[in-house]
């Protein structure tokens, strides 16, 4: 049988890096002889991201499309047009046997490519809220992965597979002995813990909520992981001078997630769908505030999805700096209701997502 040779495109965040490369992993594990080659956008993270995990990626100098008509405008067509024009060479040059586009900027390109020269192609959505490249891309690809019902309102209902998002393996493998946790967070097993994240970069409002209730919170007996953010731990430090209450930890980066998921009684977050993929797994009672910054405001329909299932509560941005505390600390005393979030959010978990978005792709070639 012949080297099976697979294109994976898409990133742009870390939403987007994780399932390609879950997915990668997922083909190396069943076919090592597989050859898989990554396509990104150059200048974001997959460049640096994808080499890190080990696969070869190339980058198209493709670039969002400008929300508002300005100059950016010719830029874009213009990078377009010389994206189209390299991806047409990545195809003809690696001749792939399917192409996988998990969204984001490269994605277009490289999929409308991959189809034009007759290459099946597969796509795969995270959100509950199709994105424009998805969307545009539809009606040419074999199937589509999805990990929300109800998507037949932007796909053709025949393509879809309700799949789930894969998340990182570790989640899924770490059989976290608590003790070891808490020992590594320097927290007290008795008292309850909330774990606040806003992404890797960070999150200005969610850091502007904990500015704003560190009376508060230093009133309590609830210890906080606090992972700032690269882009704002220095300046939440100085601010803080020397009022950290004792009980606030903030972080940079929490590089160890697994084991502050397993000491968290409740997760504050964003409601990017990478997140909730793992909320739902881990079974965490979660408390979302989505991001109003985000194209066609998914992150809320993500929290929505969840919502709608009495699976976790949702604060506006707007509203975080009033109310996220106040009600982060009524549903921890609160066991029942704890209890009922953590049982329902486990209810929409997709263990086995990467696996069986493997499983189309293999069946649209056949193998």
């Amino acid at each position: 049988m012949k080297k099976l040779k697979v294109i994976v495109s898409g990133g742009g965040t870390g939403g987007h890096i994780f399932p390609a490369v879950s997915i990668a992993n997922e083909i190396k594990d069943r076919l090592p002889e597989a050859e898989i080659l990554f396509v990104g956008a150059l200048g974001k993270m997959e460049m640096e991201r994808v080499p890190a995990a080990g696969y070869r990626i190339v980058g198209l100098p493709v670039v969002g499309f400008p929300r508002k008509p300005s100059l950016k405008m010719v830029t874009f067509f213009w990078k377009l047009f010389q994206s189209m024009r390299k991806a047409n060479k990545v195809i003809a040059d690696f001749k792939p046997d399917v192409a996988i586009g998990v969204g984001g900027f490269a994605s277009g390109p490289i999929l409308k490519a991959a189809v034009r020269n007759g290459v099946p192609a597969v796509l795969q959505e995270q959100n509950s809220y199709a994105g424009v490249t998805n969307k545009l891309l539809a009606s040419k690809v074999k199937k589509i992965c999805v990990a929300y019902p109800n998507m037949e309102r932007y796909f053709p209902a025949g393509k879809i597979v309700l799949t789930g998002n894969p998340i990182r393996k570790n989640l899924i493998d770490a059989i976290v002995d608590k003790s070891e946790a808490y020992a590594y967070f320097k927290l007290n097993p008795a008292k309850p813990v909330v774990l606040l994240v806003g992404g890797s970069l960070g999150a200005r409002t969610l850091n502007e909520s904990v500015m704003a209730n560190l009376g508060l919170i230093g009133e309590t007996d609830v210890q906080v992981i606090w992972q700032t953010g690269s882009y704002y731990y220095k300046e939440m430090l100085e601010r803080l001078g020397g009022n950290c209450p004792t009980n606030l930890q903030p972080m940079e980066f929490v590089s160890r997630m697994d084991l502050a998921y397993a000491v968290a009684d409740v997760v504050i977050s964003r409601a990017g769908a990478g997140t909730i993929s793992e909320l739902c797994l881990l079974g965490k009672p979660s408390v979302l505030v989505p991001s109003p910054n985000v194209a066609e405001d998914h992150q809320t329909k993500n929290a929505m999805a969840l919502v709608e299932n009495q699976a976790a509560l949702l604060i506006k941005d707007a509203d975080s700096k009033e109310q996220l505390w106040s009600e982060t600390f009524k549903l921890l005393a609160d066991k029942q209701r704890l209890n009922s979030l953590s049982e329902n959010i486990l209810k929409l978990a997709k263990p086995n997502a990467a696996k069986e978005i493997v499983d189309v792709v293999l069946e649209v070639i056949k193998v």
